[in-house]
């Protein structure tokens, strides 16, 4: 496992943001730094992304910037560019994913099924994404898959909230755990960044609690 993702693995739990205007990546990225999660998936679904990944990897290159929903090479190549220290993607797409190895960009493709599990081990990946979690059968489906492929770890998204977070935590399996509870885009579009703090912090507690 590289040191990125060694990284995320010591933060926990991992902020999934959708920003729609850069003006407010700023204060978001200064809001999960104070809560104790200096930690980004910034999603590649608006056009403002890629320059929200260049201002947040700016002003907090103490953060772990990262970009979401990658769905193609190009795509790659801006996120890495603005300075995404990590590509996450939301299913497995073997060309996204041997692009990003053979330029040594850490990938975390996305899996639902032991068939596409054994593709991320054919590649010489050890950590992938689950997505979408709890619709895919969650924290059971994970063990299920997990039991024959011991090597894997998992980075499971969807529909991971403050109350079932602790459960996943738990498990070995689990590198971190990908949420949008604390950054939700109400709270973005308000400006409430004190509260989006505030959640952070909880969020970074529960990391603590459950793994010291």
């Amino acid at each position: 496992m590289n040191d990125v993702l060694k990284k995320i693995g010591e933060t926990g739990i991992i902020p999934v943001v959708v920003l729609n205007d850069a003006k407010d990546a700023e204060p978001l990225a200064e809001a999960l730094v104070k809560g104790g999660l200096p930690c980004a998936e910034v999603t590649f679904r608006t056009a403002a992304a890629e320059e929200c990944i260049k201002l947040m990897s700016k002003k907090f290159p103490e953060m772990f910037v990262g970009a979401g929903t990658v769905l193609t090479t190009e795509q790659v190549d801006r996120a890495i560019g603005a300075g995404a220290k990590f590509i996450v993607s939301p299913g497995f797409n073997p060309k996204v994913v041997e692009y990003c190895i053979k330029n040594n960009y850490p990938i975390c493709p996305g899996i639902m099924t032991p068939t596409e599990l054994e593709m991320a081990l054919g590649f010489g990946l050890d950590v992938v994404k689950f997505f979408p979690a709890e619709n895919a059968g969650g924290l059971k489906m994970i063990k299920a898959m997990a039991a024959p492929y011991t090597m894997m770890k998992f980075m499971p998204t969807g529909g991971i909230n403050a109350t079932n977070v602790r459960d996943y935590l738990a498990c070995d399996k689990i590198l971190a755990c990908g949420g949008s509870w604390m950054v939700k885009g109400d709270l973005v579009k308000e400006g409430n960044f004190a509260e989006i703090e505030k959640l952070t912090r909880e969020a970074a507690e529960i990391v603590k609690e459950i793994r010291g």
